[in-house]
């Protein structure tokens, strides 16, 4: 299972962004970032604003998890 808050703040360490940068990119306040960093899931649309500010494609953690046989 996926804690997608916990994958978004390792990406952001990784790459060495402050809160304050990617609330700027997502026109929001700081504080939201850290509440972000507490969810196991998000939205859709949030993680795909995430993941076009840090150029990482978080979706792609979600999909081998996918089981298709019925």
């Amino acid at each position: 299972m996926v804690h997608i808050g916990n994958t978004i703040r390792n990406e952001m360490r990784r790459q060495g962004r402050k809160n304050t940068w990617l609330a700027a990119q997502l026109n929001c306040d700081s504080s939201n970032i850290s509440k972000i960093y507490r969810r196991a899931n998000i939205d859709c649309e949030l993680l795909k604003q995430i993941s076009e500010a840090l150029n990482f494609n978080f979706f792609t953690l979600y999909t081998s998890d996918i089981k298709t046989d019925k």
